[in-house]
């Protein structure tokens, strides 16, 4: 494991390093508590020197904010073109997250933190990084992360299309965006089984929460087999399997995109912008290459019983932002002979979609989200 060292007065330590992201260790290490001046933190961290916080919980917070404010300082200022934008616009949010990532914070091998007025985090460390392994080091950022997870898997997320609530887990990208689950919940099952919908096998492609899953097995679908290739997602999934009593309905497998055999429905809802993610959460967001996506599309046909049809759930925030064309898309439906039976689209709901501080607004309020219902030519 990669390890970290740091002078405490007279005396060398070191810990166990642990980044969620794969960020490296720091190779810099100074002690900073509540006499630390944030202007003096502020010029290590953008020197590279990472700063181990031994002060006060709220402090090491306090610290995080004005590192904020001074990053703020300097707008982000767009590209020529949307591309271009959104590529500045990563490259920016990634200087953010370094300057950050900067300040630490030791976790005791029980994951206690122990700083003055901290908070007890060892419940939502386990969830995250699974048993102890002595003492760690991580970024104060990623704890808050953490943290926050924790309170979402607690409490849950309300799906009104589910008539139930989603515990996602940390790392799994949260159903917080309903307009793609409703689509799902009112879009006509394939016609052959239209009228019996306690024959019909579906396969959820990439599950994560397993919230899709779940809303097709509430519409009646007799067997519903969900994937992912994330062993936390697939985790996740059946945890909500279970809490909504659809065990007997819903099998959850993988690492995997498709389960073995054929189904009359596959349900796909791959991340919409063609990127390399930089973060656990953005798995949810970016798909290299577009991979997810034409691995559906290839494998779709070979998958599908007669008359089966397969979903296609996908936003066309990449086109407006220049990372994909609809003529990209249409040409791997070509080359996939797939044909589209009817495509049903919404508008974005979340906050984001409104913001027009947002440096990417005009991408988003212009997004739509679909669903392609999808059959081979014959």
């Amino acid at each position: 494991m990669p390890t970290i060292h740091w002078a405490d007065g007279p005396v060398h330590r070191s810990a166990r390093w642990h980044s969620e992201n794969g960020t490296p260790a720091p190779r810099r290490v100074v002690v900073a508590d509540d006499r630390t001046k944030a202007a003096d933190a502020y010029r290590l961290a953008c020197e590279g020197t990472a700063l181990l916080w031994q002060g006060d919980y709220h402090g090491a917070r306090g610290l995080l904010r004005a590192f904020g404010r001074r990053l703020d300082r300097k707008p982000f200022t767009p590209g020529a073109d949307p591309a271009t934008s959104f590529h500045l616009h990563r490259r920016f949010r990634g200087h953010r997250a370094r300057i950050l990532g900067k300040v630490l914070v030791l976790l005791r091998d029980d994951y206690t933190l122990g700083l003055r007025r901290a908070p007890d985090v060892r419940l939502a460390c386990r969830e995250a990084y699974g048993p102890p392994q002595g003492p760690t080091v991580v970024s104060l950022r990623e704890l808050l992360g953490v943290v926050g997870a924790h309170q979402w898997r607690t409490k849950g997320v309300d799906v009104p299309a589910l008539g139930g609530r989603i515990h996602p887990h940390y790392g799994v990208f949260s159903p917080v965006r309903g307009e793609y689950v409703d689509l799902v919940a009112r879009a006509p099952f394939p016609r052959a089984v239209r009228n019996h919908p306690g024959r019909l096998t579906a396969f959820d492609l990439g599950t994560g929460t397993g919230v899709l899953a779940a809303v097709l097995a509430r519409r009646g679908v007799g067997r519903v087999v969900a994937t992912d290739i994330s062993p936390r997602a697939l985790a996740c999934a059946r945890d909500n399997t279970v809490r909504l009593g659809l065990a007997d309905r819903v099998e959850v497998t993988g690492p995997c995109l498709f389960p073995e055999g054929r189904a009359d429905l596959v349900v796909c809802n791959p991340p919409w912008l063609p990127a390399r993610p930089t973060a656990l959460l953005e798995q949810g967001v970016y798909d290299p290459g577009s991979a997810m996506l034409r691995g559906f599309l290839t494998g779709l046909a070979a998958h599908l019983r007669p008359g089966g049809e397969g979903w296609l759930i996908l936003s066309d925030l990449a086109e407006h932002l220049g990372l994909r064309t609809r003529q990209d898309l249409l040409t791997a439906l070509a080359q996939a002979r797939l044909e589209v039976v009817e495509k049903t689209g919404t508008r974005p709901r979340h906050p984001r979609a409104g913001d027009a501080a947002d440096p990417l607004h005009a991408a988003r309020s212009a997004e739509t989200t679909s669903l392609w219902r999808l059959t081979p030519r014959p």
